[in-house]
């Protein structure tokens, strides 16, 4: 699996990268994680923007779907003609909501552009990837993902506070793609975002092989998000990074092999 972070801002783009999305791609398919504001122009820059084959949206806030309209539009009025529909996956009323979004009455939405699927826990097949889905501990409805190919493991969090469901997901994952939105030592909402300390003790918890911090707010201070979760975590850590790209693949029987390639 080869993933490209397109995106890694949290609650709103940042100055220097757009809110959640992420590129994963196999066999020549290619899969969007999240569609947050801005995401689309800058998806621009690695690929061709209609060779997408399918996005998840793991829940429906703004900084993770909201650029679906601009897709929709670039999708459904180029010069040559509409594009062919591809799937969406995404929370319970995701074809409304999006439709509601750009103002579109929900008949037929956004249903000529996108094959809208609702995710339920449990796995599936999208393109060449297994995926297993479970409900996360968000104030909406939330999905983490677990994506697996020839042997090797992405799991990416979603936005989430603890809970015992993102362990399972993450449980030996060769990637962990997680959010971490708060600080240690500061008030914050419950049940909303995990920090740093709490993103390295659920994949030291899960045994991830590698930890990917991600959905880090402009306002807050990454070193620091970053020194906090090295706490708890003693495996390989790092920031998210737009343009950053990871090579994960399964040789052998010792593990992955994460190579970090751009």
């Amino acid at each position: 699996m080869r993933l490209t972070i397109i995106g890694s801002s949290g609650s709103f783009p940042g100055p220097d990268s757009p809110a959640s999305c992420y590129l994963v791609e196999a066999g020549g398919f290619r899969l969007l994680l999240d569609m947050g504001n801005g995401a689309l122009g800058a998806l621009q820059r690695y690929v061709d923007i209609y060779s997408i084959d399918a996005v998840y949206l793991s829940h429906l806030h703004a900084d993770h779907c909201f650029d679906l309209c601009s897709y929709w539009v670039a999708r459904t009025y180029p010069v040559s003609g509409r594009k062919p529909r591809i799937p969406v996956f995404g929370p319970t009323g995701v074809a409304d909501r999006m439709a509601e979004a750009y103002g579109l009455d929900p008949d037929p939405g956004m249903r000529e552009t996108f094959d809208f699927v609702e995710l339920t826990p449990g796995r599936r097949e999208i393109g060449p990837f297994t995926a297993h889905v479970d409900l996360v501990n968000h104030p909406v409805e939330a999905f983490g993902i677990r994506l697996e190919h020839e042997g090797a493991s992405l799991t990416y969090s979603g936005d989430t506070g603890t809970c015992d469901s993102l362990v399972r997901l993450a449980r030996d994952t060769d990637l962990f793609l997680c959010e971490a939105s708060f600080h240690d030592h500061e008030e914050h909402p419950e049940d909303m975002h995990l920090t740093g300390s709490e993103a390295g003790e659920i994949a030291g918890l899960a045994g991830a092989r590698k930890l990917v911090l991600t959905h880090l707010v402009p306002w807050n201070d990454d070193r620091r998000t970053l020194a906090e979760a090295r706490t708890t975590y003693r495996g390989p850590i790092e920031l998210a990074r737009g343009g950053t790209v990871y090579e994960i693949t399964r040789p052998g029987l010792r593990g992955a092999q994460i190579a970090t390639v751009g």
